[in-house]
């Protein structure tokens, strides 16, 4: 749990000092950096994507995890608790005597949620996610976790700049799904293979190519959460396949 609670630590720090000094740029200038984190999330994911032997398993993941995510509503699920964080944490309070009358939905709380949505799948997609926690609970050897973290804590920074204080929450997610890796590494390594490994990666880069074009260069709306079933189907379906000895 280390490398971890160094990812956490790394995720906050660079996310406190984007909401210091990121309302310093202009609105012009933080439209640009958004626009740049998605290109480069782009990339990544690309990168990501072509670490695949086989990409028929891939699609099958995609579209079979899409489906168990608009089925289980993944991304509503994750919309509504970055919705209770906001009102939890940064939302006014009100008079408990007073029953709230029914408003949309404010542009801060939008903001709220985007910056959550976005900062959690980006630090926790990836192999760096899964490789780094295995060998952290394994081994207890956080070097390549450390890795992940100075580059979390950058994109933090970016992040929080343009997208505000929901990124530091997106610290939760790191812990509930890094740390949960790390506690079941042993069976985690007993499991999954090199090749399910490269799956696994391949489904996690076409999650952030969503991601970008998504919420970062906003070009069309993709539920991208909807797609998490994926990271599991794509080694699960390399088992299967090698089972029956078609892989």
């Amino acid at each position: 749990m280390t490398g971890t609670l160094i990812n956490i630590a790394t995720v906050l720090i660079g996310g406190t000092l984007g909401l210091i000094f990121g309302s310093r740029l202009p609105e012009r200038m933080r439209k640009t950096v958004v626009a740049g984190l998605g290109l480069f999330t782009a990339a990544i994911g690309v990168q990501m994507f072509l670490e695949t032997q086989n990409p028929i398993i891939v699609l099958g993941s995609i579209l079979l995890g899409g489906i168990l995510g608009e089925w289980w509503r993944i991304e509503d699920g994750l919309t509504n608790l970055g919705g209770f964080l906001e009102a939890r944490f940064i939302g006014s309070k009100s008079n408990p005597l007073e029953a709230p009358a029914p408003q949309p939905e404010s542009a801060p709380r939008q903001r709220f949620i985007r910056g959550f949505l976005t900062a959690s799948l980006v630090f926790c997609v990836g192999p760096m996610t899964i490789l780094g926690s295995i060998q952290d609970g394994l081994s207890s050897d956080y070097s390549l976790l450390a890795i992940k973290s100075v580059l979390d804590g950058f994109a933090a920074l970016a992040f929080a700049s343009t997208l505000g204080i929901g990124v530091l929450f997106s610290a939760l997610t790191v812990f509930v799904f890094q740390g949960g890796i790390s506690l079941l590494a042993a069976q985690a390594q007993a499991v999954i293979t090199p090749a399910m490994m490269s799956e696994m990666t391949a489904a996690g880069g076409l999650l952030l190519i969503g991601l970008a074009i998504s919420s970062l260069l906003e070009l069309k709306p993709i539920r991208a959460g909807n797609f998490l079933p994926a990271l599991v189907l794509a080694p699960l379906i390399v088992g299967i396949l090698r089972a029956l000895g078609i892989g």
